[in-house]
């Protein structure tokens, strides 16, 4: 990866709120001494900005108003920005939940997004469960070609994360790699004896296995992490 592919990934996190608190302040303070950076997130927030409009607008209950008003000690003058944060609050949540897996997909794909996407190109996003994306992968199935980038999953002591492909077809999962705390790619001899209809079609799967890997060849620790491959389009 080059150092301009390294800014559009942080820039995308930092658009999509995968950072933590300590990790979002440090890139908006560079965000100001760095229009590069700056330029990265603008252009993350702009593709992103039209989920927004996908949203339904979502009706208050009626006892919320008078419910507020009852905890106000100041009145109704200090209502108005407190009910303004709040909204913002809220809408930030829904435009988050909304956009997770489409925004991921392009995160996925950040390179692809300057160039049309090609028919073999496929993306997933690896999870616990809706709310909990813990990496993203790009393929292409016609080269053989995995690359799997970490987002929200940490590093555990002792232990390592390993990415597996299953597939009925298959007889049993086939391990492709360790995973690190950085994006790595696998390399093509573990695919290019697999068709391309079974790799399509397989699920990708992440263990916790012993440091270093699985000393089996075969999953010994639990499945943290699952997901299947969508294709990409232009």
């Amino acid at each position: 990866m080059t150092e301009r592919d390294d800014l559009d990934l942080l820039a995308g996190e930092y658009v999509l709120g995968t950072l933590d608190t300590a990790e979002r302040a440090a890139v908006a303070a560079r965000r100001q001494r760095e229009p590069d950076l700056d330029a990265a997130i603008t252009a993350w927030e702009r593709r992103l900005a039209p989920l927004a409009e996908t949203i339904a607008p979502v009706e208050a209950p009626a006892s919320l108003f008078p419910s507020i008003l009852g905890r106000l000690d100041g009145g109704t003058d200090s209502l108005v920005p407190l009910l303004e944060r709040r909204l913002r609050r809220w809408r930030m949540a829904a435009l988050g939940a909304g956009a997770l897996a489409a925004g991921l997909a392009l995160f996925a794909l950040t390179p692809s997004l300057r160039n049309p996407a090609q028919p073999g190109n496929f993306v997933a996003v690896l999870q616990k469960d809706a709310a909990s994306p813990a990496f993203i992968v790009s393929v292409n199935v016609e080269a053989r070609s995995l690359t799997i980038r970490p987002v929200a999953a940490r590093p555990q002591p002792n232990k390592s994360y390993e990415l597996w492909l299953v597939n009925d077809k298959l007889p049993g999962p086939r391990s492709l790699g360790v995973i690190g705390d950085r994006p790595f790619t696998v390399e093509k001899a573990r695919l290019s004896s697999v068709p391309e209809q079974v790799v399509q079609q397989a699920v990708l799967a992440v263990t916790l296995e012993p440091e270093g890997g699985s000393p089996s060849g075969q999953p010994t620790g639990p499945i943290l992490y699952s997901g299947t491959l969508v294709q990409a389009t232009p």
